[in-house]
């Protein structure tokens, strides 16, 4: 695949993710009389199960990131060029916004509304670092074991994720930037943006390092294994 098709993969994919995550933001609070938990139960589910199907649709032409944690993952263990980095990146992004645009223009809101819903203090902090350590710790673990089951495992990951941490999981640069703009249920305070990303960057920098030590990067093992065939050879020679 060229550069080009996996930007457009990726665009498209976050698009998704984030009408998704904006659109039953909304949907759930209009239909769920002022309960907070089923509107809460309706976003997770929605986004899950898109999560699902964006990975299995856009995942064997881009990688199926949508993320810029997790494109920054992949690139320090070496599955992504440092080169492509700013590229994916820029397309989540505007991926991300056009979402939060499209959800807007489905249920009559302003195109972009600065949001007011207050995510600040320690906990969310470490909600969201727990949240980002966890997402990669699932995509790590299943994409050495079973490559085939990573679009379910983040889906169910993220569904769970959302209940079991205060900030409910976001987990995802782009997808905190663009929820600033939404002054929805699913949005965030921009003067808490900083925040949850510093939070999300420090939980994939941990996971990435207990993971190179739990599971090394296929490349390293793949080396690895170069060179132990490469000793006994020689020792057969000898």
């Amino acid at each position: 695949m060229t550069l080009g098709h996996k930007l457009v993969a990726e665009a498209l994919g976050t698009m998704l993710l984030l009408t998704t995550i904006v659109g039953s933001g909304i949907m759930g609070e209009q239909l769920s009389g002022g309960n907070v938990a089923i509107a809460l139960l309706a976003n997770s589910f929605a986004t899950g199960a898109l999560l699902v199907g964006i990975i299995l649709a856009f995942g064997p032409i881009s990688g199926g990131h949508f993320n810029p944690a997790v494109t920054f993952a992949a690139a320090l263990g070496r599955e992504l060029s440092w080169r492509e980095v700013p590229a994916y990146v820029l397309a989540q992004l505007v991926g991300a916004f056009s979402g939060v645009t499209a959800a807007h223009l489905m249920f009559t809101q302003p195109l972009f509304a600065v949001s007011q819903h207050v995510r600040a203090g320690g906990a969310q902090f470490f909600s969201e670092l727990l949240a980002t350590f966890g997402l990669l710790s699932v995509i790590y673990g299943s994409s050495r074991s079973r490559s085939e089951a990573v679009p379910f495992a983040v889906g169910a990951y993220i569904t769970a994720a959302y209940w079991f941490t205060a900030s409910t999981s976001f987990a995802n640069p782009a997808v905190t930037l663009s929820r600033a703009m939404t002054n929805t249920f699913s949005g965030i305070r921009p003067v808490d943006v900083p925040g949850f990303i510093a939070a999300q960057i420090l939980g994939t920098l941990a996971a990435t390092a207990l993971w190179s030590w739990l599971l090394p990067p296929l490349p390293q093992v793949a080396d690895r294994e170069v060179v132990r065939h490469a000793e006994r050879t020689s020792a057969r020679g000898q």
